[in-house]
This record gives structure tokens, sequence and C-alpha cells, in this order.
């Protein structure tokens, strides 16, 4: 039986897949036209599938001779021109063996210096094969340095013998484009003599995420295969909780059918997909960690830090930086500054206020009132009284400090209502606050964190304004601004936490606290 995969390359014969054919359209014609080029995406897109489907097909239709192959094991050989060169003829050789006929396998390695055995094996081996060879070369970018400068540079140096002494197609597969493989290599332009160590590259090519429709097609096979359906507001929900990330999409629904274990009789509904995403959020998996490693390294924390402050960015080196962490898959593909789906969104938060959560005792079922509501008065009063005594030493403790104070409040948050409900969170650039959505069982409680910044205005006013449209939004009468006052001349530190109730321009009713 089928199942919804979320390691590794997928098998048609064994997982539910949307078809590669549809992931890399431009892919086959760049084929046709003898090109060398770049695939890229962020990790668990699909690119490996996509590509070894293609190799697979190429070979089998009897034109090319087409070999998918990964480098990744190269990838502790930065400077080991000679080591890093074995491990990738290696791991031709062994693609090979496994995936070609045995009249179009490679020759025997030729004699060669380090640094041209490479080149040396593809060139006689495309004098020899009966077919125009296409090679793909995934995770390049597990090569860095003197390594990968001389793979690029091999390459290079064959590309106008094509095709009869050298690959007719050549496409490197990795996480970045091209563009930052001059970096990788060593990054001086005089080292290269280029300035691109790849500039025989027609195109880069990107893996998107999937479509709504291919989402639906995808839980649609497990539908047929099994007869348990998705129901059209469950598949409505992953959509837009994952908005299309490929291992998230497979990863909520493998969660639902494969741990939750729902009956196979029971429809999968959307409180079972907001289950899973909560789930996949508190473990953490693999996907999930390898990201958010990524929140320390500087360029990344340039982007996300007014991201999440609501600060308007542009200018310097942000555009190289919001480059590298759309690359990763961070923030959205598109021209606006967001975060890529809502899952990454909760889970940026959550890892960088652990620290805050960590040191937050309180009991939660203190705030349930005996009807079973959340009784958000006395956790605003609780949080200001642990603001007082922690709150100064926690906002500096938090990895990113321009956001300190808001990430101190969600950790309270989150620690309050984790297990009762659910703490959805909207932030952006230009935003200028954060917008929380507090869920709880017939309950949904707004509130918006801003911040008094050093030579600015008061923000209550826009504060109200923004937290009306909010409300609109969200069709609610109420609501709660808190604003962190993080002046000079702040009132001193055990004064802070002043409540007051007003009405907002379009007469809603808001409780403000200033904290």
């Amino acid at each position: 039986m089928k199942y919804f995969n979320t390691a590794g390359p997928c098998d048609p014969a064994k997982h539910y897949m949307v078809s590669p054919d549809t992931r890399l359209p431009d892919a086959r014609r760049l084929v046709e036209r003898e090109s060398y080029f770049v695939v890229h995406a962020p990790r668990q897109t699909g690119k490996s599938t996509a590509l070894r489907s293609l190799a697979w097909a190429l070979t089998a239709e009897g034109r090319w001779c087409a070999l998918y192959f990964s480098c990744e094991a190269a990838e502790p050989w930065d400077e080991d021109i000679e080591a890093a060169e074995a491990v990738v003829l290696d791991a031709i050789e062994r693609a090979a063996r496994l995936d070609l006929p045995a009249e179009l396998l490679p020759p025997t390695r030729p004699e060669a210096a380090p640094g041209s055995r490479l080149g040396a094996l593809l060139s006689s081996w495309a004098l020899s094969c009966p077919r125009p060879l296409v090679l793909f070369f995934d995770e390049i970018d597990a090569l860095r340095g003197a390594s990968l400068l001389s793979v690029l540079r091999q390459l290079r140096a064959g590309f106008p013998s094509r095709p009869k002494g050298f690959p007719a197609s050549v496409v490197l597969c990795g996480l970045r484009d091209v563009r930052d493989y001059k970096a990788a290599s060593g990054g001086d332009p005089e080292r290269l003599g280029t300035s691109s160590p790849f500039n025989i590259k027609v195109a880069s090519l990107r893996v998107a995420d999937f479509t709504e429709a291919e989402l639906r097609d995808l839980y649609a096979q497990h539908t047929v295969e099994t007869g348990q359906r998705f129901e059209d507001a469950a598949q409505a929900l992953a959509w837009e909780l994952t908005q299309g990330q490929p291992w998230l999409t497979n990863a909520l629904a493998a969660e639902i059918v494969d741990q939750m274990r729902v009956p196979p009789n029971d429809a999968i509904t959307a409180a079972h997909v907001d289950t899973a995403k909560e789930r996949l959020i508190l473990a953490r998996q693999t996907h999930l960690d390898s990201l958010v490693a990524r929140l320390m390294e500087p360029r990344v924390r340039r982007v996300i830090e007014p991201l999440l402050a609501g600060d308007t960015v542009g200018g310097g080196a942000f555009d190289d930086d919001f480059s590298y962490v759309r690359d990763l898959g961070l923030v959205a593909n598109d021209k606006a500054v967001r975060i890529a789906n809502p899952i990454y969104r909760e889970v940026i938060v959550r890892v960088l206020a652990v620290a805050g959560e960590a040191n937050v005792v309180v009991e939660p079922r203190r705030f349930v009132l005996p009807d079973g509501r959340l009784d958000l008065g006395l956790l605003l009063r609780e949080f200001v009284a642990f603001w007082k005594e922690h709150g100064d030493v926690l906002a500096g403790k938090m990895p990113y400090h321009e956001v300190a104070p808001q990430l101190v409040f969600m950790a309270f948050l989150q620690r309050v209502v984790n297990g009762g409900g659910y703490v959805d969170r909207e932030y952006g650039v230009g935003r200028g606050r954060i917008d929380l959505l507090v869920r709880w069982p017939q309950q949904r409680e707004a509130i918006e964190l801003k911040v008094w910044a050093p030579g600015k205005p008061d923000p209550l006013a826009r504060g109200l304004d923004q937290l009306d449209e909010y409300l609109t939004r969200l069709g609610l009468d109420h609501g709660t601004l808190v604003l962190f006052d993080r002046r000079e001349e702040a009132p001193a530190w055990a004064e802070r936490g002043t409540f007051e109730t007003v009405s907002s321009r379009q007469g809603r009713t808001v409780t403000v606290l200033r904290v």
C-alpha cells in the first residue's frame, strides 16, 4: 500500500506523489538543446525526485544516456581536490552500475592528474558511449572551496567539446542558485578568473512548491487507495498552513494517517489537520530542525529580525541576504518579504522564544474559568508580574534583541495556552506589530504587540487603528493592545504594567497594557 513520503526521493511504486514532469517543465527542453543549467530549491521540495525521474525517462527513451547521482559524500573534502574528485567519480560509477545498461556504462578511469580526472573520465565516456551523455549532479553545493572550483572548472573546460567529446548536457542541482557558487568556491574573482565559475549555464530553474490543485491531487490519491477522504475544509487548511511546501504537505498527511491513526472509515477533518500541525511543530522533525538551525546565521538574522519586528527593510546587503534566505526556503519565493508559510512562522518564533518559555512555571489550569473559557485578564496580570520579575533578564538573553519583549510575551502566552488551544501569529516587514490570535474552545482573543521605540511618538493611536483592522478581519468586537516601552525615558521597571480600557475609532472595546 502506498504512503506519504517524508524522507528521500519519492518512488511511484511506493509513495503518493505529484507528477515529477510538472515540477520542472523546462528541463527537458534545455536538455534537448544540449544546455548546461542549474536547478535549485530548498531542501525536501522534490528536486531529487524530479531529476531522477527525468534521467530514467531520458535513458528509457533510447536517445540519451542520462545519469542522476549525488555529490553529497564529497562534503568533508573542501580543499582536498583529489579526495573530493575521487568521491564524485565513485558516485558516478556506482549510480551507472545501478541505473544504466551495460553498453552505456562509463569506461575504466583514464590516467590523469588530480584536478583533471573528472574531465578525463567524462571525455572518455562521451567518446565511447553510443548516445549523448546527460549528467545530473545533485547536491553540487555539498562541494565547497577548492574542490567545488575544480569540478566547475573541469566542466567549463570540457563544454566546447560537447556532445561528441563531453556530456551534451549537464545539470547542477542544489540548495542555492549558481550566483552563490563564487562565494562557496572561495569568493575571490581574481582567483576564479571570472565573475562566475560556471558562466556556461543558460538558465537557473527553481523547483516550485505544490499548487493548491497539486496538494488536493496528492491527498486524493490516498482516498483512491484507501477510501478515506480529506474533507474540503481539511484540504483548505492544509494548503493555508503549508502553502504547498512539499515536505510539509506530505508530513501533515503522514502525521494524521500514520501517527494519529485516524480510522480509515473516518473522514479527515480540519481539526485533524490542526492537531497534526501542532504535533509537527512540537516534534521539530529533521526538516524543521535543519531550517531553524540557520536562524543564528548573520545573513538569516538580518532578514528575519526586522521581519519579526515589523520594520521596513532594504538597501545595503539586504538583497543578497534576502536572496539567500529565500533559497533556504524560509521566506516566500515572491517579491513580498514574508515567512514562507504559517508552520515555519510558528516554528521560528517558538525556537527563538524557547529560553523564555523554559522559565515560565505557571500552571495553565489556573487560567481556565469554571465555564471552560480562558481567563485572559488573569493571563495578562500574571504576565505583568512575570515581566517585572524576570523580563529584563530574559529579554537580555533572547537571541534577537530587537524583538526580545515580544518573544518573552509569546513564550508566556504559549506556555499558558499550550494544550488547551492554539496561538496563531502574523507578522511581516512594514507591519510595525505582531498580531496574535488565541483560539480556545468556543473563544477567540486577538492581541496586538507593538513597541514604543526611542525617538518615536506614542504608538497608541496607530496601534488602535491597526488592531481595528485586525478585529474587522476576524469578526471580533474586542481586543488587547500590548505596548512595550523601549525608550530610555520609559517608566522605571517596577512601575510598568498599567491597564486601561479604551474605545477604538470603530467603537470596539480594547484593553491597553503598557509594559
